[in-house]
């Protein structure tokens, strides 16, 4: 049975910081639906009403693409928590997402509340439209072995002009649809 709720409570809260892994998900009007799994220490509830994460950057951008969308229910997303232990339990919250870029006058607060990784890109700020539980019962036991070091690895190693290059050559989704580059290569020590 799915429970629904305005905002984030105690309980919620406690049950995203024990998850080592969440999913993102967002569609633009047309296109592919976009469905990311996200790990690391990159989830922060800042608030019963508002929520964010850290992005690295990886194979594409296109959840920025989306949220930006020119489209009417622009910067829609839904993000995911399974409890693969006890409880089970899945959390879905629902909102409206807007990327904060380095460049951005909102970036030096919003980073304080995060331990910033090699190729950080951006960061992602939910406002909460509402917050749904559900049992989870037909989500399996699954331990946690470690986190993977390979995309902080990757990021770490590399060149920070060539990164930048990179990625301010990335201006578009699959899809065709705009994102905005980030000004500069995190290196982790910011």
């Amino acid at each position: 049975m799915a429970d629904f709720f305005d905002e984030l409570n105690e309980k919620h809260a406690a049950m995203i910081k024990q998850q080592a892994v969440f999913f993102i998900a967002t569609a633009a009007s047309d296109g592919r639906v976009n469905l990311s799994p996200k790990g690391y220490d990159a989830f922060r509830v800042l608030s019963p009403t508002q929520v964010a994460y850290l992005d690295l950057g990886g194979s594409g951008n296109e959840t920025h693409a989306h949220v930006i969308a020119d489209q009417p229910d622009k910067g829609r997303i839904t993000i995911m928590f399974c409890n693969f232990q006890q409880p089970a339990q899945i959390l879905r919250i629902y909102g409206k997402a807007r990327p904060i870029l380095p460049q951005d006058k909102e970036w030096e607060g919003l980073a304080a509340n995060f331990t910033l990784l090699p190729g950080t890109r951006q960061i992602f700020v939910i406002d909460v439209e509402s917050i749904q539980t559900s049992c989870g019962w037909g989500v399996p036991f699954m331990s946690l072995e470690g986190e993977r070091d390979t995309l902080v690895k990757y990021h770490g190693q590399a060149d920070p002009a060539a990164w930048e290059a990179k990625v301010a050559a990335r201006t578009s989704s699959i899809d065709g649809l705009p994102t905005r580059a980030s000004d500069r290569y995190i290196t982790g020590e910011s």
